[in-house]
């Protein structure tokens, strides 16, 4: 792997600690600020709407500019807004750096993925992707809980501080190390929004991202409701919880590094093998979460499997939409964003009516399903709709010299 894709995951890194650090953080922006917790949480929602939309609309922008202009100018975007939102005492303005902070995260995310899969070999996209996602795993094993310690140690403003500090180095490896056009596919010529729109049209393309946010939405689910689920029916400490989510942020690197050795040459088995064992997995931490000793290492499974299954329906996205590598990239993003938003909203809904805790892990078993079901009908429809082609293939005969 090129060396600049590393440091293309260092400011993912960065950006997925920022989407996710604010957990931990939100009592203190609401009694520092003055503001209803409520309000305090709009913050995260904020940021969740803006990586949604942004996604594929900072894709369709960044086709005007050259890679590396596209990912200076969002990553140094998203630096400015955190040095912006560190010192701001007014609640509208942190609430607008969230969104343009959310904004310029999708749009580089979009760009890094189509400059990753453009500077390798055409076969090695799952492992190109693998590169950026391990910085959003890392972000879930040590840059939030660095974020919740530094906001224990001096404010949370330290955290923003902390955010556009590790993206400095990121800027500066951008200018020395990626390629002046980003590493573009000259095979596929100089992009416009018009040919990578028409690309998209691929069914299979649809049907990944369709999957991408069932497995996604599965994943959140159980993952925002994580916390009680270990205190109130493990009966675990509630000192640590935080250890657990480490937990399961390593079993997401694990799952990660997986899919990208497995998601260019076996794709398909590692996507019904690990789906299946997606589905196994969640509906047995439902049965067991009682049990203390199988909730902590369902955990890291359930991490692992998930990622590992999320992050090869990624690669595949890619592979479907070779015509728009940018915009691909960018209706990923969002089909995964739509999945974190949808998932915790299910889960929610299934505490409010009464099925308790265990609620959600049963709404990501049924999320699963629904992935793993879509996906065989997805299948099946594939393999007909070849068959029949292959049946009005005229059959051509060939006479051998001397033959009747």
């Amino acid at each position: 792997m090129p060396f600049f894709l590393y440091l293309l995951g260092l400011a993912v890194f960065a950006q997925g600690t920022s989407e996710f650090m604010l957990s931990g953080l939100l009592p203190d922006i609401a009694a520092d600020l003055q503001i209803s917790l409520s309000a305090a949480g709009s913050l995260t929602s904020a940021f969740a709407v803006g990586m949604i939309v942004g996604a594929p609309l900072m894709a369709i922008l960044s086709l005007r500019w050259s890679r590396r202009g596209a990912l200076l100018t969002f990553l140094v975007t998203f630096l400015l807004v955190h040095i912006v939102g560190a010192v701001t005492t007014d609640y509208g303005v942190l609430l607008a750096t969230r969104v343009i902070a959310a904004l310029a995260n999708a749009g580089f995310l979009a760009v890094a993925l189509a400059t990753a899969t453009a500077a390798v070999p055409p076969n090695a996209k799952g492992r190109a992707t693998s590169v950026l996602l391990g910085g959003t795993t890392l972000a879930c094993i040590a840059g939030v809980p660095a974020g919740a310690l530094l906001g224990e140690l001096w404010g949370w403003r330290s955290a923003f501080w902390a955010v556009a500090l590790v993206s400095v180095p990121a800027v500066v490896a951008i200018v020395w190390s990626v390629p002046a056009g980003g590493g573009r596919d000259s095979a596929v010529g100089e992009p416009s929004a018009r040919g990578e729109l028409r690309a998209l049209r691929s069914p299979r393309l649809v049907v990944t991202l369709l999957l991408g946010t069932l497995v996604n939405g599965a994943t959140f689910c159980t993952f925002t409701y994580l916390a009680p689920l270990v205190t109130d029916v493990a009966g675990i400490a509630a000192s640590w919880v935080p250890a657990v989510l480490a937990l399961f942020g390593l079993g997401s690197f694990v799952g990660v590094g997986v899919g990208g050795r497995l998601a260019d040459t076996r794709p398909v088995p590692l996507l019904v093998t690990g789906g299946v064992a997606l589905l196994i997995g969640w509906a047995v931490l439902a049965l067991t979460a009682g049990s203390p000793a199988a909730t902590v290492a369902l955990v890291f499974v359930q991490g692992t499997l998930s990622f590992a299954v999320g992050s090869t329906l990624i690669a595949q996205a890619l592979y479907a939409a070779t015509g728009a590598p940018t915009l691909a990239g960018g209706f990923a993003t969002a089909a995964l964003n739509v999945g974190a938003a949808i998932g915790p909203w299910w889960g929610g809904a299934a505490l409010t009516l009464g099925f308790g805790y265990r609620g959600p892990v049963w709404v990501s078993v049924l999320l699963v399903t629904l992935a793993l079901t879509t996906g065989g009908v997805a299948g099946a429809v594939s393999r007909r709709r070849t068959a029949k082609i292959n049946d009005r293939r005229p059959v051509v005969t060939t006479r051998l010299p001397g033959s009747p």
